[in-house]
């Protein structure tokens, strides 16, 4: 270690740690990377051979940026950390599917308290796997010490993607059309929104992380831990089914928000849909965590997915179809409403979210046991 290195270790911030954790992670780095990816890792700025996208007859470029949100608190409670980085590839690159586009490549920013080589390696090599198994190249990162910030056992994530999908396939509200169906595809879990609630719960009641859960079948960290579902490979390939073509409108990703919000942002206005709790029943973490906080399903709708993880809004007549594609790609899928553009009163309706003026969807019915 050099005198400069030495001196700014006694300020809490250790470059030699940080070399060790990009030495333990770029194994798995690198199998993200394919040919259109130049320079490898430890450069200013990644590199992505764009020529590709030559063969476009009008390529949009999509981004998105998340975080994984206060789910960290829990991971760094129970001491895992090789599951965080699932959630943080499915909360930025799940979104960017949603307008048909397919992923290209990702960037990724830790912060921590302390840097601790395996914590780090263990995170980046989620993002990696995940990043692998959506077919995202993982072409930098940055990892940042904020003692006196940051606890040292505390970190939070952070990534950024971008995507391209050609102009004339992007998916939109302007495709939906009066009795289009509405497909659910089913949840992992909680994924990575509510998690404050969930804490907020578990600390009125005295649950530790480490306390068994006869309900979940493991521990209350270990069962809040199951790691965000991977939509996007699957939803690619049925996208790309000639036979399917044109069939999927909109898609949604049911995230922060809930249910009724995140399907009617990416509805046209003046349409509207009712899902029906009846085609579904919520996983049990949901049902288990709203006896524990007194809550009833109903009004946990604005703050967990209850079960599911995306909408596709798609033609009546290919519904079947495009039903059986999904399952056959690993998701679960049933029909939970269709979409209407008949006048009517949205009094009791969601309609639009996160400054988006779209359709109204409400929730009737009551849950499947």
């Amino acid at each position: 270690m050099s005198e400069n290195s030495s001196i700014y270790a006694q300020s809490g911030v250790d470059t030699a740690a940080g070399d060790l954790a990009v030495e333990l992670m770029k194994s798995a780095v690198a199998r993200t990377q394919g040919p259109e990816v130049l320079g490898g890792v430890g450069g200013f700025a990644g590199l992505f051979d764009a020529s590709a996208l030559l063969g476009y007859r009008r390529p949009l470029l999509a981004s998105s940026t998340d975080g994984v949100g206060t789910k960290v608190a829990i991971a760094q409670a129970i001491d895992k950390h090789d599951t965080i980085g699932q959630d943080l590839v499915a909360m930025v690159v799940d979104d960017i599917v949603v307008v048909g586009a397919k992923p290209l490549f990702m960037t990724d920013y830790i912060a921590c308290g302390k840097l601790v080589p395996q914590r780090i390696a263990d995170i980046v090599r989620g993002i990696a796997a995940a990043c692998e198994a959506t077919g995202t190249a993982l072409v930098g990162g940055e990892t940042a010490e904020h003692p006196g910030l940051l606890g040292p056992d505390e970190y939070d994530v952070a990534g950024a993607a971008t995507g391209v999908v050609e102009a004339d396939r992007m998916l939109s509200p302007e495709r939906v059309q009066d009795g289009d169906v509405v497909l659910a595809m089913a949840a992992s879990g909680l994924h990575s929104n509510g998690f404050s609630l969930v804490r907020h719960i578990l600390a009125e009641r005295g649950v530790g992380y480490h306390d068994h859960s006869a309900e979940l079948g493991a521990s209350y960290g270990e069962a809040l831990l199951t790691p965000t579902a991977l939509y996007t490979s699957p939803l690619l390939r049925v996208l790309e089914d000639p036979s399917l073509d044109g069939a999927i409108h909109v898609l949604s990703h049911v995230t922060g928000g809930g249910i009724a919000a995140n399907l009617a942002r990416v509805l046209p206005v003046g349409s509207w849909v009712e899902l029906d709790r009846a085609s579904w029943s919520p996983l049990p973490v949901f049902r288990h965590l709203a006896d524990l906080g007194g809550h009833s399903l109903d009004s946990l709708e604005g703050a967990w997915n209850l079960g599911i993880g995306m909408f596709a809004v798609v033609s009546a007549d290919r519904a079947a179809q495009v039903a059986t594609a999904l399952t056959a790609e690993g998701l679960e899928t049933w029909v939970a409403g269709t979409v209407s553009t008949a006048s009517r009163d949205f009094d009791g309706f969601e309609q639009g979210a996160k400054g988006v003026d779209g359709g109204a969807v409400r929730l009737v019915g009551s849950y499947s046991a």
